[in-house]
């Protein structure tokens, strides 16, 4: 296994502020997809079904090679 699928739901919650699930890691594209499948018709999920994204990601390696500004002074 070269890499994984990483199923996340999110949404706008309110003006600048979006809410984000973990759904899971999947060995392949079509296990990703049935979890969508099965978690979908959750309440909150069923009202937000356009917030599914899988991405396929390789492991071993690094996905963030860049720093990061610190804090949101918000």
């Amino acid at each position: 296994m070269d890499s994984v699928f990483v199923v996340f739901h999110e949404y706008e919650m309110s003006a600048g502020h979006d809410d984000s699930k973990f759904i899971g890691v999947y060995a392949s594209k079509e296990l990703a997809e049935a979890a969508v499948t099965r978690v979908i018709k959750q309440p909150g999920f069923c009202d937000y079904p356009k917030g599914f994204s899988i991405d396929k990601y390789e492991i071993n390696k690094d996905h963030w090679q860049e720093g990061f500004g610190g804090p949101d002074p918000t």
